[in-house]
């Protein structure tokens, strides 16, 4: 057998199959050992909606698709180069992902009859066999059977062997792509340390996986990927929840206060909960409330009493706490809400990423409420997006809603993190005394940013009222006047529109200063909209790049930006949301492309627009 070595700029490869057959465990250690070798690296994990939909089906695949490459990259790619089909309809639900003349690996055991039904293909159809795919190259192999093989000598049931199917094409996988799997075997150790019997099936079908894939004659190719050119330091996979957990307990530690998040579980955003109660030991108080209302309460109470409050959620949940936010605007108080977006309306697409709750961030409350709205762009975006939060929602007394979605929270990338002594501390001032001139504390008396004072209950002459009723200006006394409610709401707007004072002038992310076409993004669309441009710079095309982190208020030179472009395209994951904003504040004809899929826009589909508009 001749076997061939090939060096590869870079790979896209999605794992797909029912929730039970290990796909994201799969995904996640091959992203692990692909970091380790220091590649640049993407993933898109893509979890069924249902918890357990029935076996077969399509609604039940889950997937994982994982781009590395010796590159800088910003995506996970459009469309990927090994599809790896555990079943029928894996390959059904991901035929429009694969490049043509990629590869499919499939399990031959998940295209029996059943299985086809179930995957709703006519009867007699049998897509391995009918030359459907003769413009892919299909690689062969009973997963199932060859598992079960390998483990014949283990006293285990059939369901047991079956559930390490996952772990023989992770091996065949470490084979074909030159790796070792030293990482694997030291992670399944620490997981079944007290199951000898998992521990020592799951190590022997990896390698059985491996062995298979240095022996057929079916299959010849290994690949190699080099390592990534990257800015030299230390780094660390890291996926959008994690990085925005550790974000706050920089925030905490850098700003001396003690750090309370009140969450109820929701998906996609209940990992940072299980992060962030992992960190008692940083003074971290987590509190899994019963529902929505009491998780940002508790919140509010833990800033009022002089920590940073922090409630975490998705839309549904943040449709249950809209008067609770409006009441920490009427105390002024620091409060950090942060949404992690997912496909709606009501419960909606529970799994799939979608950015469709800018408009309710903006005004979904009663009153005129405003508050300051930051966006993450990336994984490791979350980490810088979450201090920087908590640095205006105690610098400013207010409440700030952080938007992320499943896109960003649950995909990793490589994050050079920092050290403490690089992180900037974060001021806090609490008023101990009542100033010379006060006979009594007056606690809506502003400074210069038009801040009140932050007090900790219990202080000594500082005693005021607190409630959601409107207070007077200066007094904090209960007020009905209609001329103060006029002046209050024109305050604590202005309040909020004095942050763009103290955050940074927005800068290009690509491209010439002015230009033909001005692409504006928010959120997760960063990656996809940043290799676009790029690569439609690099034909010559006249485009440019800004990506928005601070929403609400916008950069002060944002509109300044604007004017030097002759057009302006705003991709969103929604039906229009910025771009109404956007259009609204600087009366620019904006034009938008959305896509409402419960997807990520691709790279392609944003060059298409460009180029359409050129």
């Amino acid at each position: 057998m001749t076997e061939k070595n090939e060096l590869l700029l870079e790979v896209v490869i999605k794992f797909a199959g029912d929730s039970g057959d290990g796909m994201q465990l799969t995904g996640s250690q091959f992203t692990n050992n692909t970091a380790l070798l220091g590649l640049d690296l993407a993933t898109f994990p893509d979890f069924p909606a249902e918890i357990r939909a029935p076996i077969g089906t399509l609604p039940g695949v889950s997937g994982y698709q994982l781009r590395f490459s010796s590159d800088r990259i910003y995506t996970p790619g459009d469309e990927c180069d090994v599809l790896v089909a555990m079943n029928a309809a894996a390959l059904k639900v991901n035929m429009k992902a694969i490049k043509k003349g990629g590869k499919i690996i499939a399990n031959i055991d998940g295209f029996d009859a059943k299985n086809l039904r179930l995957a709703n293909y006519p009867d007699g159809v049998n897509p391995l066999e009918d030359n459907s795919l003769n413009n892919y190259e299909v690689i062969k192999m009973d997963v199932t059977k060859m598992t079960r093989e390998a483990l014949k000598d283990f006293t285990m049931g059939t369901k047991e062997k079956d559930r390490a199917k996952n772990m023989f094409v992770l091996g065949f996988l470490y084979w074909m792509y030159n790796r070792d799997m030293d990482n694997t075997v030291t992670f399944l150790k620490e997981k079944f340390s007290k199951r000898q019997d998992i521990l020592d099936s799951n190590i022997k079908v990896l390698q059985a996986g491996y062995n298979y894939a240095d022996t057929t004659e079916t299959f010849t190719g290994r690949y190699s990927v080099e390592k990534a050119k990257m800015e030299p330091g230390t780094y660390r996979s890291i996926m959008g929840n994690q990085a925005l957990a550790y974000g706050l307990i920089a925030a905490s530690h850098q700003s001396n206060l003690n750090l309370f998040l009140g969450s109820y579980p929701i998906t996609p955003a209940s990992d940072i909960l299980h992060e962030l109660s992992r960190y008692k030991t940083f003074g971290i108080k987590t509190f899994q409330a019963e529902d929505e209302i009491a998780a940002i309460t508790s919140a509010i109470g833990a800033s009022y009493g002089g920590s940073i409050g922090v409630t975490t959620t998705s839309g549904p949940g943040m449709a249950l706490k809209t008067e609770a936010m409006g009441l920490a605007v009427m105390l002024e108080i620091p409060l950090l809400i942060c949404n992690i977006q997912r496909g709606g309306p009501s419960t909606g697409l529970p799994t799939k990423t979608e950015q469709s709750d800018l408009l309710q961030a903006y005004f979904g409350r009663n009153g005129e409420c405003p508050i300051p709205v930051i966006s993450t762009s990336t994984p490791s975006d979350c980490f810088d997006v979450a201090f920087e939060a908590v640095r205006i929602a105690i610098q400013h007394m207010t409440p700030v809603i952080l938007l992320s979605d499943g896109y960003i929270a649950n995909g990793a990338e490589p994050w050079k993190f920092p050290q403490t002594k690089d992180l900037k501390k974060i001021e806090v001032t609490f008023k101990t005394e009542k100033n010379a001139d006060e006979e009594k504390f007056m606690p809506y008396l502003r400074d210069e940013k038009l801040v009140r004072p932050w007090v900790i209950p219990g202080a000594a002459g500082l005693e005021h009222r607190i409630g959601g009723l409107e207070k007077q200006n200066i007094t904090g006394n209960i007020s009905y006047d209609p001329e103060n409610h006029q002046t209050m709401v024109k305050i604590r707007e202005q309040k909020v529109e004095n942050i763009a004072d103290y955050i940074p002038l927005q800068k290009l992310d690509s491209g010439e200063e002015k230009g033909k076409v001005l692409v504006i993004g928010w959120g997760s669309t960063y990656g996809a909209i940043k290799s676009a441009c790029i690569e439609l710079q690099k034909k010559g095309v006249s485009v440019s790049h800004a990506h928005l982190r601070y929403i609400r208020p916008f950069p002060k030179n944002l509109g300044d930006i604007i004017k030097n472009f002759d057009k302006v395209l705003i991709p969103e994951i929604n039906n229009g949301q910025l771009i109404k904003i956007i259009r609204d504040k600087y009366m620019v004809d904006a034009k938008g492309f959305n896509k409402i899929m419960g997807v990520p826009i691709t790279k392609g589909e944003i060059i298409e627009v460009v180029e359409g508009m050129i």
